[in-house]
């Protein structure tokens, strides 16, 4: 880094009194400025450069590590870790490598500014904030030597390895990328619920019947295969695109539906989850029928076809057409007929 330093008042430009290793500025109450070693020594100056161009180079063989680790190492492998527990060992590998891969990036910027960068002090005096093109340019001309003061140009050793730790830092972005796993294809259409599905309480499993609800009655319910469709394939996908929200009202209340004859007798059911983000919504207000996300209050009427009267929901809620079969139970007409959830690229 240069050693000279200046005083800049009413914009001249002060050379600065320098003795060996220290140098102070003239007419100036602030203590000597001592010169760093890579300033006076050309062999701490090269020291100093090639530590810098070996952080460039571990980040650069970490980030390949991190590459290698993504496919290497089993995702159903697990560690114990002292002190953390077990732990999946390809997400501790892979956290590791590219945290040392990013740490050696900074901490070698931080060294090449600490030994090698300019190393000025300017004392400046307060002028108007409107500068004059005499000074903009001076300023400009400061940064232009800046960047040649700071070997960027000249020191290629710090400069290509400083390019090749960053043109493979992304690499492993690009990897993980193949983690996202397929694409959901029609799984965002298609739920359990079929024709003739019947309706069962969440959690007890209790079937309903229309003469379970009175008008303002909200229940929360799914379809009578879930708990077996869980059990088989030891997940909770299912109940995210399957959870209703069932309502009675009087069928002069009900104004609009999503379809010809999908109440029954009054009674609706919607999708329980929010088309904003997700979120599972249960507050429902008798009088004005609106049902409210707790999230972010998008609000939906219930009894204008789900459609959205506030908040930030982009579309309705689905609506499940209802029915009963032969021994009075409810049951679904058939399965929701728009996607369940926020909205994507097609809603």
């Amino acid at each position: 880094m240069s050693s000279n330093e200046h005083n800049e008042t009413d914009n001249q430009v002060v050379p600065v009194t320098q003795t060996s290793s220290e140098v102070r500025l003239p007419n100036s109450q602030l203590p000597l400025h001592v010169l760093r070693r890579a300033d006076v020594d050309p062999i701490a100056a090269g020291r100093a450069e090639r530590q810098v161009s070996i952080m460039f180079l571990l980040s650069a063989v970490f980030t390949v590590l991190a590459t290698i680790t993504f496919f290497a190492i089993p995702v159903d492998k697990f560690i114990r870790v002292p002190g953390a527990g077990v732990t999946q060992a390809s997400n501790l590998a892979l956290g590791v490598t590219l945290g040392l891969a990013i740490f050696l990036i900074g901490t070698g910027a931080i060294h090449w500014a600490r030994k090698l960068m300019p190393d000025d002090e300017v004392i400046q005096s307060r002028h108007s904030y409107a500068s004059s093109n005499q000074i903009r340019e001076s300023v400009m001309q400061e940064i232009r030597e800046g960047g040649i003061e700071s070997g960027f140009a000249t020191r290629k050793i710090v400069r290509r390895s400083l390019l090749t730790a960053l043109a493979v830092l992304p690499l492993p972005a690009v990897i993980l990328a193949l983690d996202f796993g397929p694409m959901p294809k029609n799984e965002l259409r298609e739920t359990l619920w079929t024709k003739g599905m019947r309706l069962v309480t969440d959690p007890t499993g209790r079937y309903l019947r229309p003469e379970d609800f009175s008008v303002g009655s909200l229940v929360s319910a799914h379809p009578e295969n879930l708990h077996a469709w869980e059990e088989e394939n030891h997940n909770l996908n299912a109940r995210a695109k399957t959870s209703i929200l069932v309502v009675r009202m009087t069928p002069e209340q009900l104004r609009t539906s999503q379809g010809e004859g999908w109440d029954y007798q009054g009674i609706i059911a919607y999708s329980k989850i929010c088309t904003h983000v997700g979120c599972p919504i249960a507050l429902y207000e008798h009088r004005t029928h609106h049902l409210l996300c707790p999230c972010h209050q998008s609000t939906f009427d219930l009894a204008d076809s789900g459609n959205v009267v506030f908040g930030p929901a982009a579309r309705r809620l689905p609506q499940l057409p209802l029915g009963v079969d032969e021994e009075g139970y409810l049951v679904a007409l058939s399965d929701f007929q728009e996607p369940i959830g926020p909205s994507f690229w097609e809603r």
